[in-house]
């Protein structure tokens, strides 16, 4: 069963904003990170942003830095990312993922994914 839960995909018009919520139906250790990525076609995933989960030290990929911004809420085993001024070229399926690996940029270092909404913006 899947135990990453995602919501908040949608359609949005050139410059709006849309947030994804990712809900880890496990344990994330405080260690753990929880990522971001996109699907690619024909190429990995392509790393959106990781925070670490207790420290709340993040990373973004160069593609999306200054633009999306990752936080966290504990207590609800609940990451979020904040995507701004998003553009056509932004639409493709978004994964959230945790895992307990270093190099949290990577895919290896996850274990677990969410189902990969799409998120749709329109010219």
């Amino acid at each position: 069963q899947l135990q990453l839960v995602e919501s908040g995909g949608g359609w949005v018009q050139a410059g709006d904003s849309l947030t994804l919520s990712c809900k880890s139906y496990l344990h994330i250790s405080g260690s753990d990170a929880m990522g971001w990525f996109r699907q690619i076609p024909g190429k990995e995933r392509e790393f959106l942003a990781a925070i670490r989960w207790s420290s709340g030290i993040s990373w973004y990929g160069d593609s999306v830095k200054g633009r999306f911004t990752m936080f966290r809420e504990i207590s609800k085993h609940t990451g979020y990312l904040q995507m701004n001024s998003l553009q056509p070229e932004d639409s493709t399926d978004y994964y959230c993922a945790t895992g307990s690996g270093a190099g949290c940029t990577t895919i290896t270092s996850y274990g677990q994914w969410g189902q990969g909404p799409q998120v749709t913006v329109s010219s």
